[in-house]
């Protein structure tokens, strides 16, 4: 129940900022029926990507209703040379030919990415048949990084009956360095605000709180620590802290006496994919945690990666909070 009211408090949100998403992968059913959902719930406007007498014919045989569905085929569409040349003029340092280009160009998840680029949409989900490398190559490529932001990641929400977390990075960045681990904690930081409304509290997680153990792994930690306080000076943040010292008050008061963090975190950083990984598995499977996710974060604009095993509503709820995550 604490997911669906969260899930839901999402969709409602969304429909008030009237965003529009595209979702290029309009062979795969489920896509059809996303967007269905998407306009009828009013959640956002949908933009996919294909060719229109195809993408018609299958959505008659479905019984899928794509009123208000705007389809682009690439081959067609005005936006191709244009989107070929911008592309062109991104890439041609790496030994992009513009003939190379036009080709690209001509795919559904690098038209799609390049659309929100060009502003002619504000978010982008992707995924359900291609790979994450694929998904993360074009939104890469097309959209980029901001500045500051050094590396693309994912967090989770976990939501537990009582409280929402969000967990980073569980998905996307096996061993992060420092300043790697400082963006991701300012990443996840901002976009739990944004997906909850609740001030982060960030606990930057290691095996030992306040200096109980001293190892490498430790160092790194504190480091990335002290990037985060020169980058984001205002930001409720602590480490290094163990799990228990992060989210239990009365263990939190005894191990770091006087944090503003521990004991009451919201917002928990793992050192590694490894710990993140398996960390979330934990929760959700032994803990009940419901999880929703890995939503791509450290991008210029919102383009997120679904599983390929999605659920026509998980491609629902990425889009909503996709335009919650635009600008």
């Amino acid at each position: 129940m604490a997911e669906l009211e969260l899930l839901n408090q999402i969709k409602t949100k969304a429909s008030k900022r009237k965003k529009t998403v595209v979702l290029p992968e309009s062979h795969d059913d489920r896509v059809l029926f996303a967007a269905e959902k998407l306009v009828k719930g009013n959640v956002a406007s949908v933009i996919t990507i294909g060719n229109e007498d195809q993408v018609r014919s299958k959505a008659a045989e479905l019984k899928v209703d794509l009123k208000g569905v705007r389809i682009i085929d690439p081959l067609k569409s005005e936006k191709h040379s244009d989107f070929s040349n911008v592309f062109f003029n991104l890439r041609k340092h790496k030994g992009l030919t513009i003939e190379e280009s036009r080709e690209i160009m001509k795919k559904d998840l690098f038209f799609g990415a390049m659309m929100v680029r060009e502003g002619m949409a504000d978010g982008f989900v992707a995924g359900s048949t291609a790979s994450t490398g694929d998904v993360l190559r074009a939104a890469i490529q097309c959209v980029g990084m901001p500045e500051g932001i050094s590396i693309v990641s994912s967090f989770f929400l976990m939501i537990f009956p009582e409280k929402t977390y969000s967990f980073a990075d569980c998905a996307v960045v096996p061993n992060p360095d420092a300043n790697q681990l400082a963006d991701i904690a300012i990443s996840t930081a901002e976009n739990h605000q944004k997906l909850t409304g609740e001030e982060p509290y960030v606990a930057m997680l290691s095996f030992s709180t306040k200096g109980s153990a001293k190892h490498e792994l430790v160092d790194k930690v504190l480091e990335a620590m002290k990037v985060v306080k020169e980058k984001r000076p205002n930001l409720k943040i602590d480490g290094e802290l163990q799990f228990d010292a992060a989210v239990i008050d009365s263990i939190g008061k005894k191990k770091a006496p006087g944090s503003d963090v521990a004991g009451r975190a919201n917002v928990l950083i793992f050192p590694d994919l490894q710990a993140g990984n398996i960390g979330y598995k934990i929760a959700q499977r032994l803990g009940g945690a419901e999880a929703v996710g890995p939503v791509v974060q450290g991008l210029k604009k919102p383009l997120f990666d679904l599983s390929r095993g999605c659920s026509v509503d998980d491609i629902v709820n990425t889009a909503a909070i996709s335009c919650l995550m635009a600008e």
